[in-house]
């Protein structure tokens, strides 16, 4: 071939090179484009370049760039925004009721009271062989006609020739039934566990079947380690539920070895369609300290291993909840009681102070406030003994964060994140039951948090409610329990506020602000597009629908018409 030949050939090659890059750009106009930016720009096009996000602006100038062969994807006036950022749940917890009995009362679901109950858990008994556990998941004991949790004699009459566990809505308690007990091997001399409670008849101190915080260990291994193919059902429906809801990136919240595992070999088989962020165990960190489990991400990109998780306290809808002041209407006979540590004040501090010179993210359960006081020291004191900047621990929850406790996490560069949708579920009984008007007012205090220029983050922590980070956002902005009662007003945030706590803020929690949680040149193109933009539908946010979740560039739900 002559050179001229060889030069002619080269620059058809280029001309084809550039056509085919022209045509792997994708457009995005027509709509309001929220770009969760550092100026919170919305813009009227952006444009994607394979799994990168390659220009943001005006149409001329994404047009520009993109070129005559690009992609034009009409948004018809419809939003486009960052994909839903998972800050807190338990992939791929949100798929339980696939293999599970769902316990839930209205507004989640419809068990009114323990007949109902029964009846549910005696149905799925008949159709499992006797000697296997029979499962629910979802009562909430303050929903139920009865006003209280169900008992071993009331699962007793769903079966008798099987163990029956229930997990109660917040995750921190469960019931069994007499099979269950024997099987667990817990009677009357059983002494309680440190961080838990064995709940006793006062007169008999037979066991009541009521299992609390380190207490239901035994019956939680048992009761959430499921078959492969239970397991694989778990997934393929969270991996629907999170996507249909724009969420991008989803977090495994309380990691053990077996699932990181798992979860690792599903995402590298493309199982998984969305990112994933796990934060394994204290006992599972314990391992990977001691060299007894390693474990190696296949791509950082799809799934990487954050924060360590600790639990400090329990729920306080469940009254495990750790508080400086008693209950505003206390269980039983004691007025001054206020929950319990689920770890001790000074394992804790060793705790914390072990990983975090170790240089690892640390994550924290924490509700009470009483709790949030002993994680607030022990970050402190990890901080003075091993001095390390930009360490972004987290008090998962926050609930019940006053405002000195905001305060020093300001200091201490730690970042809330707040279960803001407890307004919406619980926020009436919170105000009228757990915390009185004067504490329920200040739960979840996002707008406190915003006047001392304290980053934060808002989380669903399914499956304790569902993956929905438009009502997350919707719940944060207006504050409305389920029965349409405001809850604390001064804590009210806006409708963009709300949007960076479910994106970028998330982003920087688990130190990816430089790949997501904004739509910046450079960055990866997970994205969602939404029927209208909450910025002009503050009021009904939660009404808003999810049209389609891009990740990594590629459409990966679509709602169906």
């Amino acid at each position: 071939m002559t050179a001229r030949a060889r030069s002619a050939a080269l620059l058809l090659l280029f001309a084809w090179l550039s056509a085919a890059c022209g045509a792997s750009r994708v457009v995005y106009r027509g709509g309001p484009i929220l770009t969760m930016d550092p100026h919170d720009r919305v813009v009227a096009a952006l444009g994607v370049e394979g799994n990168r996000i390659g220009a943001v602006g005006s149409e001329a100038q994404v047009r520009a760039w993109a070129g005559d062969r690009a992609r034009i994807v009409e948004l018809h006036g419809h939003a486009l925004l960052p994909g839903f950022m998972d800050a807190h749940s338990h992939y791929p917890g949100a798929g339980v009721f696939s293999v599970v009995e769902d316990l839930n009362s209205p507004p989640l679901g419809s068990v009114e009271d323990i007949d109902q109950l029964v009846s549910r858990l005696a149905g799925r008994a008949a159709h499992t062989k006797p000697g296997k556990w029979v499962v629910g998941v979802g009562y909430d004991d303050t929903l139920l006609r009865e006003k209280r949790h169900p008992t071993r004699a009331d699962l007793d009459r769903a079966s008798m020739q099987h163990p029956v566990g229930i997990l109660h809505i917040s995750g921190h308690m469960a019931v069994v039934n007499s099979r269950g007990l024997e099987a667990l091997g817990i009677n009357t001399d059983t002494p309680d566990p440190a961080g838990g409670r064995i709940v006793r008849d006062p007169t008999t101190g037979e066991p009541t079947g009521l299992l609390q915080e380190n207490a239901m260990n035994a019956l939680q291994q048992r009761l959430l380690t499921p078959s492969a193919w239970d397991a694989w059902k778990m997934v393929r429906a969270a991996n629907h539920l999170y996507l249909a809801s724009g969420t991008t990136t989803a977090q495994v919240g309380l990691a053990d070895p077996t699932q990181m595992r798992a979860m690792n070999w599903l995402s590298r088989l493309g199982l998984i369609p969305l990112r994933l962020v796990m934060w394994p165990g204290m006992e599972t960190e314990d391992q990977m300290l001691a060299g007894k489990f390693r474990f190696h991400s296949y791509n950082d990109q799809w799934l990487r291993v954050g924060a360590v998780k600790l639990i400090a306290d329990g729920s306080i809808q469940g009254y495990t909840g750790y508080l400086t002041k008693p209950y505003y209407r206390p269980p039983g006979d004691d007025p001054s009681y206020r929950g319990f540590p689920r770890i001790p004040r000074k394992e804790l501090i060793e705790r914390v102070e072990r990983y975090h010179a170790a240089g690892l993210q640390i994550a924290i359960h924490g509700n009470g406030d009483a709790a949030i006081d002993d994680i607030l020291d022990a970050f402190a004191a990890a901080q003075k003994e091993h001095p390390r900047p930009d360490a972004r621990d987290i008090i998962v929850h926050a609930q019940m964060a006053r405002p000195d406790q905001l305060d020093r996490m300001k200091r201490l560069g730690v970042i809330p994140s707040f279960f803001s949708l407890h307004t919406y579920y619980w926020g009436d009984r919170h105000r009228d039951i757990f915390m009185g008007p004067e504490r329920a007012s200040r739960m979840s205090p996002a707008h406190s948090a915003l006047e001392r220029g304290l980053p934060f983050t808002i989380h669903c922590d399914t499956p304790v409610v569902p993956m929905e980070p438009l009502r997350l956002v919707w719940s944060a902005v207006n504050r409305l329990s389920s029965s349409g009662r405001r809850i604390g007003e001064a804590e009210r945030i806006t409708p963009m506020q709300a949007l960076r706590a479910v994106t970028i803020h998330v982003a920087h929690q688990y130190f990816e602000e430089d790949q997501l949680g904004s739509l910046e040149t450079g960055k990866l193109a997970d994205l969602v597009i939404l029927s209208e933009s909450p910025l002009d539908a503050p009021q009904h946010i939660d009404r808003i629908q999810v049209l389609e979740t891009v990740v990594d560039g590629k459409s990966v739900y679509r709602a169906t018409p």
